[in-house]
């Protein structure tokens, strides 16, 4: 009878963890003459870890990171040992909890977006942050679309709820000058409230060609660079160096 008060008590309380150990660990209590406060403990402890688990694989699940992206699989040691020593400066959660940015810049196939995503991850796995993932073509669409449809406040307040955006191949795909101005309008609304993750093949000298205007652009770079770290991924390409590999290995 007590056990079934004891298990309905833990299901309200919504403590299914200790609902499902409890008993595990009063024998192992017994056994070791634990005294009732490390017991208690005990279950604590497995219930928070518990938690932990779930919230982290739900803000993965939510981020929309690709998960293969990981930094285990990120191989520092094909970058400069500078560079290599600048990326693991970042591993820890005060780029983020201080708003500030991180702009990666590189030629196609330098580990840009692995990387993004691979600290993204890190801060959500280690730091219990929110990150949000997302293309930079895939975001201007769906900022466009909010804007027709006048729900752009609303979708940016949404975004800018994330402790970090990652926007992903700034430059890559060529868009119009409404498109960009929505996306200039979330990085301005971004500014010292949520940190942006940004890749990008092409330099700051070139992004007039992203902005189409120079007055934009002087002003989205200006907040984008005020707070930041900048990594440049002056490397050979990873794909055409696998790529080199196999051919090789069919020999």
């Amino acid at each position: 009878m007590l056990t079934k008060k004891l298990e309905k008590g833990l299901k309200d309380l919504r403590l299914p963890t200790i609902r499902q150990s409890y008993q595990k660990l009063s024998a192992k209590a017994q056994g070791e003459r634990a005294p009732y406060e490390e017991y208690l403990y005990w279950l604590i402890d497995e219930e928070t870890e518990n938690r932990k688990e779930r919230r982290i694989q739900r803000r993965l699940i939510e981020s929309k990171i690709p998960l293969t992206k990981e930094l285990e699989n990120f191989d520092l040691k094909r970058l400069p040992p500078n560079l290599a020593r600048q990326i693991k400066s970042l591993l820890g959660a005060d780029i983020i909890d201080n708003r500030e940015n991180l702009l990666i810049f590189g030629s196609p196939g330098s580990g840009k977006t692995h990387l993004a995503c691979g600290l993204g991850q890190h801060q959500i796995k280690e730091h219990d942050h929110r990150v949000h993932y997302t293309s930079s073509t895939r975001l201007v669409q769906d900022l466009l679309l909010a804007k027709q449809t006048y729900q752009l406040p609303k979708h940016i307040k949404r975004l800018i709820s994330y402790d970090a955006l990652i926007i992903d191949d700034i430059g890559y795909v060529q868009q119009s000058k409404e498109e960009m101005e929505v996306l200039f309008t979330l990085i301005a609304d971004c500014y010292e409230r949520t940190s942006i993750i940004l890749t990008s093949n092409l330099p700051f000298s070139k992004w007039e060609s992203i902005f189409k205007d120079p007055m934009v652009t002087a002003a989205a770079i200006d907040r984008l660079i005020h707070h930041s770290v900048i990594l440049e991924m002056n490397v050979k390409s990873y794909r055409l160096e696998a790529s080199k590999r196999a051919k090789e290995l069919k020999r």
